[in-house]
């Protein structure tokens, strides 16, 4: 129903745009997160937004100020902008029809089994 996209290899300092295209359900009645997994490291929930009756973003710590989250309902799609891009955002990104709890510093999503397969994030030093 989510498939996530847009990733690739950057330059530290870089910039991309990851693409939540949605089908069979609709984006804006619902929270999207997103969220990422290094290798060896749980997932964490790194942003999310609310349905569009609200709209707020919510960030992790670790990624306010660089990320920005947001939604495009006639496309049916959420967008994760990635700004200043550094070695430690290397990680499979995923998007979700949830956001989970907020706690220590992140997003965290249990019992969730829809993930796709995630699209690829490598930052290069």
């Amino acid at each position: 129903q989510l498939q996530a996209s847009g990733g690739g290899l950057v330059q530290a300092g870089g910039s991309l745009r990851l693409s939540c295209a949605a089908s069979g359900i609709t984006v804006d009645n619902r929270p999207i997160g997103w969220f990422r997994q290094a290798p060896g490291q749980e997932r964490e929930g790194v942003a999310c937004i609310m349905s569009s009756g609200e709209g707020t973003a919510y960030y992790a710590n670790s990624v306010k100020g660089r990320f920005t989250i947001s939604r495009d309902n006639a496309k049916n799609t959420v967008y994760l902008q990635i700004n200043s891009l550094k070695p430690e955002d290397t990680a499979v990104y995923y998007c979700a029809t949830d956001c989970g709890a907020y706690y220590s510093g992140s997003f965290h999503l249990e019992g969730y089994d829809k993930w796709g397969q995630g699209t690829k994030v490598t930052v290069s030093s």
